[in-house]
């Protein structure tokens, strides 16, 4: 497959969904993903996270909508992709809020209609090379932004292990949390995405789902690779 020339050449052909539950591993393999195949990554998570950092610099309650679906339409109208590079989104103070004010209609719709105009017109590398598609990873990317797009991946894993993998990554940034209390709130976090009217989180009907449970990012890496080759024909960069 040759490099499209401009961002217009760019089709539903070229876009790769990822979907899947938190700490399963579906950004590191999304992100893996776009570097092989040179294409431009998009974290869409970051997007709402970015809306609810708002909320709370300034001072809005989970529960004001109006206020969320306010800033989430100022994040379309002038979004650049440094405003994914903030640390402060990182926190779990925003990823506390994010899971409240993402499930919002009005907000997703906001942010919906960024994702799609992103996949549809990705941004050029950091090389200044053209992409030659685009990666989104979310929780309804594959169902709702994207549902055209050739390959659909729903990434998962036993919930038991997603929190283990979340606690170690709390541990290593000196932030002080229990097992325990990761673990519940993962199986909250999982009900509230997948019970949700708006979008909820689920994988798409022709999605392939990959339980990383027992791999390796190497292994679940080169299986996404042979499914990119077999259902796209896509080659990697190098």
């Amino acid at each position: 497959m040759t490099k499209p020339s401009s961002a217009s050449a760019l089709s539903a052909s070229q876009i790769i969904t990822v979907d899947g539950t938190a700490a399963s591993g579906k950004g590191t393999l999304a992100r893996r993903l776009a570097q092989e195949l040179g294409f431009a990554y998009l974290d869409t998570g970051a997007l709402y996270r970015l809306v609810a950092l708002r909320m709370i610099q300034e001072n809005h309650p989970a529960s004001d909508e109006q206020a969320a679906a306010g800033f989430a339409r100022d994040l379309a109208r002038s979004f650049t992709l440094e405003d994914m590079e903030n640390p402060a989104i990182r926190t779990d103070e925003v990823g506390q809020m994010t899971s409240k004010t993402s499930l919002y209609p009005s907000v997703r719709s906001e942010i919906i209609d960024l994702q799609r105009n992103y996949a549809k017109n990705p941004p050029p590398l950091p090389t200044g090379a053209p992409a030659r598609g685009a990666i989104l990873d979310g929780r309804d990317i594959g169902t709702v932004v994207c549902p055209g797009a050739p390959l659909k991946l729903f990434v998962t894993a036993k919930t038991e292990i997603r929190a283990e993998r979340r606690h170690k990554e709390l541990q290593s940034k000196g932030i002080p949390a229990t097992y325990e209390a990761v673990l519940a709130e993962m199986r909250e976090r999982d009900a509230r995405d997948a019970g949700r009217e708006t979008s909820p989180m689920k994988p798409a009907a022709d999605a392939v789902i990959l339980d990383t449970s027992q791999m390796t990012i190497q292994q679940v890496l080169e299986t996404a690779m042979a499914l990119v080759k077999s259902r796209t024909g896509f080659l990697a960069t190098h």
